[in-house]
């Protein structure tokens, strides 16, 4: 391995001018490619000179034996660079240069070539020179060995190989000092004897981390071993040429940085294992001092804070309290059991490699610290659930004597509600508040026993349970637990009774209201009933049958309305019987009942008028039907349908008179109109069959007077019926100013 007198870094603002590099190509005898890259700017010789003294130093001895191939690039320099630079490298590597490549510009030192002919001064330079063109280079070297500056086909990256060029160096210098302080420490070691307070020796660090230093190694070592370094990956294998890695054979990188791992490997483990030996003598003593604290602790002074505090309090806010406390325990146990998982951590660690001796003692200390913690865990655990269960069980207790207390203030409470939906409200919200208190009282009995369990199975201070008894703040508090729900199940039992009471009678009282909003209905109904008479039931039908129809259909509504009727009275009785039961007088349902009689008293008349009507119509369309029928018709029949006829229709003007002295008319006076018309009608065909029979009777009589005669009747029946439609539309005009008065009569009220 050849020495490296000159770092990178020394001239690494040279080096980045890239003024001369090693590419990694070889000419025919195997020597190493040098190039210089002139360029137009001017060069600086010494920069120059520096840069080779550098890459001359890192191939072997072996390696400058084979002689370097120098390729000096003119193409964009002055032919005096050129001449000066080449008359250098007599100076600078006379001996391991065997030739020296002038790349010429095409045609431009032709005649400054024959000044200077270095063929003969090969002697005095120790070298060949030949001056060549780009394009003819080949001829001495290998297309694969040349870069693409040169036609070639070997890659090489300048800035990528100084980088890699730096890591090494600094792997090299770091790790070098890292193995002879290693050295030092671990051979320091073998001199000392062992003394258990000279653990101070451990602090002698080295300058370098050791394992950055190995990681950076590695690294460096995998670039190698993928023949990226000094730009290359193999480009003469990839033309045929055999394969070729320079830092491995020629450079000599790679097997340097493997020694060097290697040995930087052993002395660090030596240095890790007298780290080890030294703090595990160390950890023993600090171990064993710990364990004795914790134990001596946790037997002595927190044992009595736990055996101190045994109480579980008569409230919620007392148990908070005892809660508080506990944590208060639990947190200066804590910081004792963290020093526990610490040392139990460490017992672990050096169980693992420690002697036997050491082994035995230390298992002796882990078993005596984790009986004594885990008994002490336990001891916390069941005071812990035994805190956490009381306060659940007085949480519980207040809710449920909250909830009771709400019960008695709503079955104390008067109950005067407005109707019967808020009375099913209000039964529903006191079935669901004593669901709640059985819900609670069951969830106290439940927690209660959780209770009186976790104190039963706390676990016991002394070796010998057996002989332990409860201590008298125990007993205590099992008898607290026990007065409280006996007290709970008697206060809900009594508001239970109270709940019996209050919903037989709330049920009667929603009966109550039901019978009255259904009587109310009953008075509705029976008002659309009447409405629906006075307005839609104007027809009395074109013949007998359809009036004969119209009879029976209002039979049939008759016997609705009665049923209507009859239907609120029972409810208005069955709200009479409820009144006495629940013993309130002044109910809104006494004004119902004068309500229906008016209401009844009323259809009965309206009704009572209708049936006469259709009756009387009935006996019109029937004596007239029969006088159309009959081919011989008497007088008195004639007669009979005329007097029949006029009765309807005075009937038909004449309104309907109530029991308090009201009048009202069917329909309006357009359909009372339309109903007489009909019995005009049929009036006029009558006469005209007085008429027909006349004429057959009279026909030998002189025609003149028949004619007289007829005219003198015709008259008369015009006249009649001329009055007849004065009084209507007199009749007409007086209904229209009673409807308007009632129309405003209702708008005042």
């Amino acid at each position: 391995m050849s020495n490296v007198t000159m770092e990178a870094t020394t001239i690494l603002p040279v080096l980045k001018k890239k003024l001369a590099f090693l590419s990694g190509g070889k000419d025919r005898r195997s020597g190493l490619i040098l190039t210089i890259p002139l360029c137009s700017d001017q060069t600086s010789m010494e920069e120059l000179s520096a840069t080779l003294d550098y890459l001359l130093s890192i191939p072997s001895e072996k390696c400058k034996a084979r002689g370097f191939t120098v390729i000096v690039d003119g193409r964009k320099s002055q032919w005096n660079i050129v001449k000066t630079v080449v008359l250098m490298l007599q100076n600078v590597i006379p001996a391991e240069v065997s030739l020296v490549c002038v790349v010429k510009p095409d045609e431009f030192w032709d005649k400054k070539v024959t000044h200077f002919c270095f063929w003969k001064e090969k002697d005095r330079l120790g070298f060949e020179v030949i001056l060549v063109s780009a394009n003819k280079l080949t001829r001495y070297i290998e297309p694969c060995q040349l870069t693409d500056d040169f036609g070639g086909s070997l890659d090489y990256d300048h800035n990528d190989w100084l980088n890699k060029r730096l890591v090494f160096e600094k792997f090299t210098k770091e790790s070098t000092s890292l193995l002879d302080e290693l050295s030092i420490i671990n051979d320091s070691d073998k001199s000392s004897s062992v003394d258990k307070d000279k653990s101070a020796d451990c602090a002698l660090l080295p300058s370098f981390d050791p394992e950055t230093v190995l990681q950076t190694g590695h690294e460096l070592l995998s670039e190698l071993q993928q023949r990226r370094f000094n730009g290359s990956e193999g480009g003469g294998a990839g033309q045929g040429g055999p394969a070729w890695c320079p830092m491995e054979e020629e450079l000599l990188a790679q097997p340097q940085v493997m020694k060097l791992l290697d040995s930087l490997r052993e002395q660090y483990t030596r240095y890790q294992e007298l780290c080890r030996q030294r703090n595990k003598r160390t950890q023993l003593d600090e171990i064993h001092t710990k364990v004795m604290q914790v134990v001596t602790w946790l037997q002595g002074p927190g044992s009595e804070l736990l055996k101190t505090h045994q109480a579980i309090g008569d409230s919620i806010r007392a148990a908070q309290a005892l809660q508080q406390k506990h944590e208060e325990i639990e947190s200066q146990h804590s910081e004792w059991f963290a020093v526990y998982v610490e040392l139990n951590q460490q017992i672990a660690a050096l169980l693992s490699g420690g002697e036997e001796e050491e082994v035995t003692e230390l298992k002796a200390l882990q078993q005596q610290l984790s009986d004594v913690c885990y008994r002490q865990a336990a001891h916390l655990e069941s005071r812990q659930n035994v805190l956490q269960a009381a306060q659940a069980f007085h949480s519980t207790t207040q809710e449920l004597s909250q909830q009771l207390d709400g019960l008695l203030g709503m079955l104390c409470a008067d109950v005067a509600p407005a109707d019967g939906a808020s009375i099913q409200q209000n039964l529903k919200l006191l079935e669901e508040k004593l669901q709640t208190v059985e819900a609670g009282l069951s969830s106290l009995r439940q927690k209660g026993g959780l209770v009186l369990e976790q104190m039963c199975s706390q676990p016991s201070w002394s070796l010998e349970p057996e002989t332990e008894s409860p201590t008298g703040e125990q007993q205590d508090n099992v008898q607290h637990i026990q007065a409280v729900m006996e007290e709970m199940q008697l206060r809900k039992q009594r508001c239970e009774d109270m709940v019996d009471v209050r919903r037989l009678k709330m049920l009667q009282m929603v009966q109550l209201f039901k019978c009255e909003e259904d009587a109310l209905q009953a008075v509705e109904w029976l008002s659309e009933l009447l409405d629906a008479l006075l307005k839609t039931h104007i027809r009395l039908g074109d013949d007998s049958q359809e009036t004969r129809t119209m009879l029976d259909k209002h039979r049939k509504f008759v016997d609705v309305a009665q049923s209507t009727y009859d239907y609120g009275r029972q409810l208005l009785q069955a709200t009479v019987v409820l009144c006495q039961s629940l013993r309130c007088t002044t109910r809104s349902s006494g004004e119902t009942l004068p309500r229906l009689n008016r209401v009844w008293k009323q259809f009965s008349v309206s009704a009572e008028e209708r049936q006469q009507r259709l009756e009387l119509a009935l006996n019109f369309h029937t004596a007239a039907e029969r006088v159309f029928q009959q081919e011989c018709v008497e007088a008195e029949s004639l007669d009979e349908v005329d007097s029949s006829g006029k009765t309807l229709l005075d009937r038909l003007t004449m309104p309907i008179i109530f029991p308090d002295g009201s009048e009202q008319y069917f329909g309006s006076p357009s359909d009372t109109a339309a109903a007489v018309e009909g019995v005009r009608e049929r009036l006029l065909l009558v006469e005209e069959r007085r008429l027909q029979l006349q004429e057959a009777r009279l026909h030998n009589d002189d025609e003149e007077e028949v004619l007289k005669g007829q005219e003198a009747r015709l008259d008369v029946i015009g006249e009649e019926l001329s009055e007849k439609e004065e009084q209507d539309e007199e009749e007409e005009e007086e209904v229209g100013q009673q409807d308007e008065e009632s129309e405003r009569a209702t708008q005042d009220c």
